[in-house]
């Protein structure tokens, strides 16, 4: 007789956490009937609009790159002078 396949997932579970609503909303926080009815509009989960939330916000607060080493320094900038050609740019009196 054939093996059963397993019913269990064989993915790793996921870290949980526990998201308590608020009871109305507020600029930090929201319903579940807020959620719901963003779920609803959205065609989409709880769970999915939850997250969808989530990527929004790192979207809008996270930095898109890693912070540079800072000004150059005075030594960088005469080092970048020397090594552009100069003199190449010629101005206009006008943009035609």
């Amino acid at each position: 007789m054939p093996a059963k396949p397993s019913l269990r997932s064989t993915k790793p579970a996921a870290p949980r956490i526990l998201l308590r609503y608020r009871p109305s909303d507020s600029p930090l926080g929201v319903s579940r009937d807020t959620t719901m009815r963003l779920a609803d509009q959205l065609g989409v989960s709880e769970t999915q609009v939850i997250h969808y939330a989530l990527a929004l916000l790192a979207r809008q607060t996270l930095p898109a790159y890693e912070p540079d080493d800072g000004p150059l320094t005075a030594r960088q900038v005469a080092a970048m002078r020397r090594l552009a050609p100069q003199g190449q740019m010629r101005g206009r009196k006008g943009l035609f």
